[in-house]
């Protein structure tokens, strides 16, 4: 196995590759943003250190650019087949061939319908929205993975794992002769992955899933386990790590819930509640989501409830 860090322009400023050995090459493991610095650097390992070695594979965890960006390209450029959920598959689909504009309107009004101003809303719409651009496309088929099922390269039986919340259909690995389990983003050492509620589905209890796809890894893969992220350095103590994600979302409810007592707050009011530092475009985007799922799963909860004044913005009050 070899490990294989893709930079991002981003506050999370890189990727984590996995390259799966086989009898005649490597299995690639996500693939990095589709842009001209992350294929170059492809292209520097498959003529430098993989030289002679060729890639066999494409396996997707998520329809994230910055793990699907590149996949389209690998494929076509070097033969290879993609392996994917379904659920990922088809939304990456929708984002890569839909409207040039990403569906701009559909999040303009999901954004306004939830306070955000006029202004921070164009932000998000352009730079914000600007890593959706990055991807190069897919193939026009691909082999599915499922939950459950057995996944063989080389000499390692993986079994596949899947749980939403970050999204959809999250594909996960699991190895348990070797002890090695390939979270993606789901669980990863020193932050918590984004849990996003999208406009397309703005009722979404993603957190929910999320806590439920957590409470899952517990019960069916052992402490013991090595996990190989998405995003950070590799570390053991898996049910630690996910029991301290729990309570993470568990804490953030609190502080919702505290600041909708004495009146109702809007997602955007929210923000600041729960993000206390400075945002950039990009960041307001994904702290937006994140407030939203945490109201959307307190609403399912009881704990808040959506206040009818018959005004343009949506606000929640504690219960």
């Amino acid at each position: 196995m070899l490990w294989l860090r893709l930079a991002l322009p981003y506050r999370l400023d890189h990727v984590n590759i996995y390259l799966l050995e086989e009898a005649d090459g490597f299995a690639v493991l996500d693939a990095g943003l589709g842009d001209d610095a992350t294929r170059e650097v492809w292209q520097a390992v498959l003529q430098g250190p993989l030289a002679g070695r060729r890639l066999t594979r494409m396996i997707v965890t998520h329809f994230h650019p910055d793990h699907v960006g590149s996949a389209g390209w690998l494929c076509e450029t070097y033969g290879l087949p993609l392996h994917m959920p379904r659920n990922e598959y088809l939304l990456s689909l929708v984002l890569q061939y839909g409207q040039a504009d990403r569906g701009a309107a559909m999040f303009r009004q999901f954004y306004e319908r939830h306070g955000l101003a006029e202004e921070i809303v164009a932000r998000v719409l352009t730079n914000g929205h600007e890593y959706l651009h990055r991807t190069t496309g897919l193939p026009s088929s691909y082999h599915r993975l499922q939950h459950g099922q057995t996944l063989t390269i080389g000499r390692n039986e993986y079994r596949v794992l899947t749980g939403g919340g970050h999204s959809i259909e999250q594909a996960m690995l699991h190895d348990p002769a070797a002890g090695l389990f390939f979270s993606a983003d789901q669980v990863i050492a020193q932050i918590s992955p984004n849990i996003s509620v999208q406009p397309i589905e703005p009722q979404d209890n993603a957190l929910g899933a999320y806590l439920a796809a957590l409470a899952s890894l517990i019960e069916t893969v052992p402490n013991t386990v090595l996990v190989l992220p998405g995003h950070g350095l590799p570390f053991r103590g898996l049910h630690q790590r996910a029991l301290a994600l729990i309570e993470h979302h568990a804490a953030r409810c609190a502080e919702i819930a505290q600041a909708c007592t004495a009146a109702p707050r809007s997602a955007a009011e929210l923000i600041p509640t729960v993000f206390r530092r400075e945002l950039d475009a990009h960041q307001t985007g994904f702290a937006f989501g994140e407030v939203l799922a945490h109201i959307n799963h307190m609403v399912v909860e009881g704990t808040l409830r959506r206040v009818d004044d018959g005004g343009p913005i949506d606000r929640f009050i504690s219960a």
